[in-house]
């Protein structure tokens, strides 16, 4: 049955390989609590109630989880059963009326424009020399800052999906989306630097049509690009350490405080709804009510 489901979840849902681990790690956790805690059910998940259900995230709550895993494995087990309901394999759905305390909205961590060209500086500099994962990891992390892409949406680029000319990139994301997004010149450069000078003495019979690289040759992956980026951010002063994530941020803040309109970011970022672009205004606001405080006589 979960066989059956985590193909469902991937190929009708689109889903990615992490999200299918996770959901599938969410309904063993389940099932481990059904075990000790719901006797009716035995550790069956098709005869769990929304009394169990409720149980098991009181039991979490308690236990000190983050409300944002607290309402992933809402959202998990609701796809489960909803899908159990659809497919005959249960005749009412448990998971209906669960819901979950709303996610505590965390204002993401950015840096300024003056601090983003300090960090892309400090990332050429250290490309100078022409060691080749130093020439990589400026790419990376000038097309981070000038796209806003997801890590996960950089490590699966091909060379085939970046148009240098047009400056633009053709990037797979969430729910197998396809979309486009534009790039400015300084990434152009560091990405012809690292395709004509770098990559080539980094690629190996394993390399295929990956754009970016790891130390072995094949395609680089989350991790390695978590770290490169850490390594460069964290030349920027002391205790500064920006994921790439936070790159991401820094892009839609910079776009929404140099005019751009919220549906514009919306589509560069790759998100479904709206709402979650509107993030970047609360962060813009932010930035504008210290900027007041700190100018206004009466203030």
């Amino acid at each position: 049955m979960l066989a059956a489901y985590a193909r469902y979840l991937e190929v009708e849902r689109g889903r990615s390989l992490h999200t299918v681990r996770a959901y599938l790690g969410d309904l063993a956790a389940l099932r481990a609590f059904l075990r000790t805690s719901a006797p009716d059910a035995a550790g069956v998940l098709l005869d769990a109630r929304l009394a169990d259900l409720r149980a098991w995230l009181g039991e979490m709550s308690r236990g000190g989880a983050a409300r944002s895993s607290i309402g992933r494995r809402v959202a998990s087990v609701r796809t489960f059963y909803d899908w159990a309901q659809r497919t005959g394999r249960i005749a009412a759905d448990p998971a209906l009326k669960l819901a979950a305390a709303k996610r505590s909205r965390h204002l993401p961590s950015i840096v300024s424009a003056p601090e983003a060209a300090e960090i892309l500086g400090a990332a050429a500099v250290a490309a100078d020399d022409g060691d080749p994962r130093a020439t990589r990891d400026r790419a990376m992390v000038e097309l981070l800052y000038a796209s806003g892409i997801r890590v996960g949406e950089l490590a699966g680029l091909d060379i085939d999906d970046v148009d240098l000319e047009a400056r633009v990139a053709t990037v797979l994301g969430k729910g197998a989306r396809e979309r486009t997004v534009p790039f400015g010149a300084p990434a152009a450069d560091a990405l012809r630097d690292w395709l004509t000078q770098a990559r080539p003495r980094l690629a190996t019979a394993d390399s295929g049509p990956a754009l970016f690289l790891g130390a072995r040759g094949r395609r680089i992956d989350q991790r390695q690009v978590r770290s490169a980026v850490h390594a460069v951010t964290s030349r920027l002063s002391p205790g500064t350490d920006l994921a790439p994530h936070g790159l991401r941020h820094t892009a839609a803040t910079h776009l929404l405080d140099g005019g751009a309109d919220l549906r514009s970011v919306q589509e560069l970022l790759g998100h479904r709804s709206l709402a979650t672009t509107q993030l970047y205004t609360h962060v813009s606001i932010e930035r504008l009510k210290e900027s007041y405080a700190r100018a206004h006589p009466r203030a």
